[in-house]
């Protein structure tokens, strides 16, 4: 990458205001800011560096107030954050795509197989599998029997896909995924052993959405887990069986879903949530991070802790936690001078 501030205002529609000639070949962070890298400065937690960074252009909101002496040139835009993205997405355009089958791997005579795609070595490919137009599968990766796999779909090094299941276009899948292993199904017998259900469902992940590395997603006991249009989730996430995730939601690492529980559409889930099974999440709801949830959700709602509770009860259920030690040494003061009350009555 070497582009002018010229290129970049040019690309971003932004304003110049120093060197236009001022050249970068890299990206950095405001705060790692090198000579001849690009950054931004979006979120005002961050201003003190930008007097202090070293990076040779900066983006910065239009609106933005400078309160200081600064060494970079700067690029007023509409939005510093959208503006850095759209050139991090030029950026990543601009590195060589993977072309072609590599070998050895294995593609069975009756998959099929679009035009323009990449499978990478020691790849598996089982019959009657369909894999789109300019698809990406990289090494090591597993594609299971009648899986389908979309037009402009990545799917990176080691994911395995089970039999059955379908994924939509322009997915991102990332390492160490696995999509359509059994859903956790056992019914205890007489002697306390357990019998397997089979789980005889498959997966849904319709287009644009991106799974984190080393996610499960399990099958369906019987008709599809669904993971909806434009979710979004982080690494490290369990989606059990029979679960639907709405349009657009996004999860945070370490989560954990329950079978048959549907969330609605633009919930945001944060990191090491537990959701109970068999639960009915609203649209737009907001679950803060490490909560249990054991009971369903209305629409808008945002919850807090485990148990979860609405985020203002939460708040102030935990101030009274934290002050529980001293409480109850109140408490035990009332309690000795009430004794000794009555001790006198007597």
């Amino acid at each position: 990458m070497k582009f002018t501030a010229q290129i970049v205002a040019d690309f971003t529609k932004g304003e110049i205001v120093g060197n236009p000639d001022e050249v970068v070949t890299d990206i950095s962070k405001i705060e790692e800011g090198k000579q001849g890298t690009l950054a931004f400065l979006a979120n005002p937690k961050y201003e003190k560096y930008l007097y202090t960074t070293e990076a040779s252009i900066v983006l910065i909101n239009k609106d933005f107030q400078i309160n200081g002496k600064t060494k970079p040139t700067l690029i007023r835009v509409d939005n510093a954050y959208d503006a850095f993205t759209s050139l991090l997405e030029l950026y990543t355009k601009m590195i060589p795509e993977k072309k072609g089958i590599e070998q050895p791997c294995f593609i069975h005579p009756d998959a099929k197989i679009g035009k323009d795609v990449y499978i990478g070595a020691f790849s598996y490919i089982g019959p009657g599998a369909v894999i789109g137009n300019h698809v990406k599968i990289y090494p090591q990766s597993y594609v299971g029997d009648f899986t389908q796999i979309m037009d402009n779909t990545i799917v990176f090094s080691g994911v395995k896909i089970y039999h059955g299941c379908f994924i939509g276009r322009e997915c991102t899948i990332h390492s160490g995924v696995v999509i359509g292993a059994d859903g956790f199904g056992f019914v205890q017998q007489p002697d306390q052993q357990y019998r397997k259900i089979p789980q005889v469902g498959n997966v849904i992940i319709e287009d644009s959405v991106e799974i984190g590395s080393n996610v499960t997603i399990d099958r369906a006991t019987m008709g599809s887990t669904i993971i909806r249009k434009g979710v979004k989730f982080d690494n490290l996430i369990q989606i059990g069986h029979n679960v639907e995730i709405g349009e657009n939601t996004v999860i945070v690492s370490q989560a954990g879903i329950a079978g048959s529980t549907k969330v609605g559409r633009n919930c945001q889930i944060g990191g090491q949530v537990g959701l109970a099974g068999h639960l009915k999440i609203g649209d737009n709801v907001k679950i803060g991070a490490q909560s249990g949830v054991s009971n369903s959700l209305k629409d808008n709602e945002t919850v807090l802790g485990s148990p979860a509770l609405e985020v203002t009860k939460q708040i102030k259920a935990m101030i009274v936690y934290k002050s529980l030690p001293e409480m109850s040494k109140k408490i035990a003061a009332l309690e000795k001078e009430l004794r000794e009350l009555r001790e006198k009555l007597l």
